[in-house]
């Protein structure tokens, strides 16, 4: 007879399936955790805890008793008054410009720097070789070579009789009152210039023969010379800004297109609505962003007494910028009541507008 664990390790050895490690029995477990140790109360402390100071009564009714809750506070709400947004307009106004198509006129001290740094890189430029431009023996080469001598043999055209080469060639600053750096001299020696001296014969041609170069166009246009104030020829350097004029007599206003805001549209969206409605679509225009450059706010007029009332509601005006490339103001059939309209500088503006108005818009214009 075997005993119990003879047979299992027969029947584990007779099994295919479980390997020797598996077939192993397992280790003993090892109690690790401490026994715990209750201490036995002495009879004196047994005999304190076991004592009532009270009657059962007083803590049943302990523990039932319930704190009464403070009475709620009522408070009363008093009437939402008119918000102060409910006594203004919000409006939408576009300052339509046309900048400037010409550089500013330079100072004296601009000018005489200019030409001081044209006479310094003369200097340090490679000298000029006539050969290499000119075939010797061509008309071209000949009217070069009289050009040349009435310049006195300098090869610049705009530095006047100024010699890099000679021993005097330090000497480049202008002295205080010369003309030499003026640039209305400056043209006038340029025009001389490009004159034609010799024919295609290389015959020299006389001085009444030759044939004079167009000019310029001069800075000051006739618009200027005549103070045509809707024309946008006029003030080339400088910026222009489009005004319109609302009313009649005594009551009349100018200002930039304004338009109220619609319920449904945006500041962008009624500024170029306003502008179409205001001086007609003959114009190509540019609105620059969709966020306001300036604001003009104008108080409401409100009735004296305790509950006062809007006798006159105030305005808010928005002011977004645009830009006009091509075309010119139209107020035929206009929706707003417009009689007249101009472009002007910056300076007019400040003339012509209302003093609290061009106080709200003069931040954001130009400084030309």
């Amino acid at each position: 007879m075997m005993s119990a664990p003879g047979r299992g390790s027969a029947l584990l050895r007779s099994s295919q399936r479980v390997c020797s490690q598996c077939a192993r029995p397992a280790p003993p477990t090892i109690r690790t955790t401490p026994p715990t140790f209750r201490p036995i109360p002495s009879p004196a402390i047994r005999s304190l805890t076991s004592r009532r100071y009270y009657a059962a009564e007083a803590t049943a009714a302990t523990s039932t008793f319930q704190p009464t809750p403070p009475p709620p506070v009522t408070t009363t709400t008093p009437e939402p008054s008119p918000s102060a947004g409910s006594h203004y307009r919000i409006k939408s106004s576009l300052i339509l410009t046309r900048p400037p198509l010409l550089t500013r006129e330079q100072t004296p001290f601009e000018s005489a720097f200019y030409l001081y740094q044209k006479r310094l890189n003369e200097r340090l430029t490679a000298p000029f070789r006539r050969a290499f431009y000119f075939k010797p023996d061509t008309a071209a080469d000949l009217d070069f070579g009289i050009k040349l001598k009435e310049r006195h043999g300098v090869p610049a055209k705009d530095i006047g009789r100024y010699n890099p080469r000679s021993r005097m060639g330090w000497n480049d600053e202008v002295l205080v009152g010369s003309t030499t750096s003026d640039p209305n001299h400056m043209v006038e020696r340029l025009l001389r210039d490009a004159e034609v001296r010799v024919s295609e014969d290389g015959e020299p041609i006389a001085t009444e023969e030759r044939v004079p170069v167009e000019r310029p166009m001069p800075r000051r246009t006739e618009a200027d010379e005549k103070r045509f104030v809707k024309r946008l020829d006029r003030a080339l350097d400088r910026t222009l800004y489009l005004v319109v004029k609302r009313g009649e007599g005594e009551r009349a206003v100018w200002e930039f297109p304004t338009g109220a805001v619609r319920t449904e549209e945006t500041l962008h969206e009624t500024a170029a609505r306003v502008l179409r409605e205001s001086v007609g679509v003959n114009m190509n225009t540019w609105i620059v962003g969709r966020v306001p450059v300036a604001h003009h706010v104008v108080k409401p007029l409100l009735s004296h007494g305790d509950a006062p009332s809007v006798l006159q509601p105030g305005e808010k005006t928005f002011f977004l910028k645009g830009r006009i490339m091509a075309g010119q103001a139209d107020l035929a059939g206009n929706k707003h009541g417009l009689t007249d309209f101009k472009w002007l500088t910056r300076e007019e503006l400040k003339v012509l507008l209302r003093k609290d108005y061009y106080h709200s818009v003069q931040g954001m214009m130009e400084v030309r």
